[in-house]
């Protein structure tokens, strides 16, 4: 019985091989898949053409006079989004210095010293739950930990509570890409060190964290990427969308006052009724955009440059 089947299925695959029965099914599948990616691309085209023609006329014609003017909900001719530049990079710049060296440290830690135990595989699913917790929870979280609780180091709803509510977001999604950065390298670099002597640390300092340093660096950008377009959680701890007058302080001042930043602009302008301020809108998704997209490209580079060297 055994025998017959096998030889029955050779024979298929046989015959696929020469080409004599067609895979309706699997052509379908195949059909289904690209009509599915044909249908995403269009979607996204026709949202950039939709940005792109509102807002390329207002960068055209103001340029540097909308890059570095102030957030404004009352006259359209002078609104700009330097302010929300400032504070989109002033909160990024949180985000890097708290969550990236946390969470590689984190993914470290569970994959080259953690043993393999109950408590461990409860930690790392955790982990991977709190990565799909939705945004405006960690708004919540954030309110009530780095505004009410941590207020008095925090200075209530600024900028440094407002970036580390991004910082605690993103955080679980920087343990999960650089644990499998980490996971991806070969234990045969981890063994050979350790044979001629190395410490553990020695070996993880200087062969594992550079072998795996092109996937922690894309997955570190990624998330920061999330992080410059997150919109929920900021208005919850305190992100202005309306006028903002920063005063005349010094920079770490600024890190303890008023703030606001792309998404939360973007969010109040498309909710104002004139025309004008539709055109900003699109104009100031362009900015964002390019934001992201240059925080991409850095992530390419860095990324290329280590695995030419390694």
């Amino acid at each position: 019985m055994a025998r017959s089947e096998a030889l029955t299925t050779s024979g298929a695959v046989a015959k696929n091989l020469r080409g004599q029965r067609i895979d309706v099914r699997g052509l379908l599948f195949e059909g289904a898949l690209l009509l599915a990616l044909l249908t995403s691309l269009l979607i996204l085209l026709v949202l950039l053409y939709e940005v792109v023609a509102g807002g390329v006329s207002v960068l055209g014609e103001r340029g540097g006079e909308f890059l570095q003017g102030r957030l404004s909900v009352v006259s359209a001719a002078t609104a700009g989004v330097g302010q929300a530049i400032l504070g989109s990079l002033m909160v990024s710049l949180i985000v890097i210095v708290f969550a990236f060296p946390l969470g590689i440290a984190a993914a470290v830690y569970l994959e080259e010293y953690a043993a393999d135990t109950r408590f461990n595989r409860f930690i790392t699913i955790n982990i991977r739950n709190l990565a799909g917790v939705p945004s405006i929870v960690y708004g919540l979280l954030g309110l009530t930990i780095f505004v009410q609780l941590l207020g008095y180091f925090t200075g209530g709803k600024s900028v440094l509570a407002g970036g580390l509510t991004l910082a605690v977001l993103v955080l679980p999604i920087v343990i999960i890409t650089s644990s499998e950065a980490l996971r991806a390298v070969p234990d045969a670099i981890r063994e050979a060190g350790i044979g001629v002597g190395a410490t553990r640390w020695e070996v993880i300092r200087s062969h594992v964290l550079p072998s795996a340093a092109p996937g922690v660096l894309t997955g570190t950008i990624l998330s920061l990427s999330r992080a410059l377009g997150e919109t929920a959680p900021l208005l919850i701890v305190g992100a202005t969308t309306g006028f903002l007058a920063v005063g005349n302080v010094g920079f770490f001042d600024q890190f303890y006052g008023p703030y606001t930043t792309l998404p939360t602009v973007i969010f109040r302008w498309s909710s104002l009724p004139s025309g004008d301020f539709r055109s900003l809108t699109s104009a100031a998704i362009i900015v964002l955009l390019t934001l992201v997209l240059a925080a991409n490209a850095i992530a390419i580079i860095l990324r290329n440059r280590y695995e030419k060297k390694w």
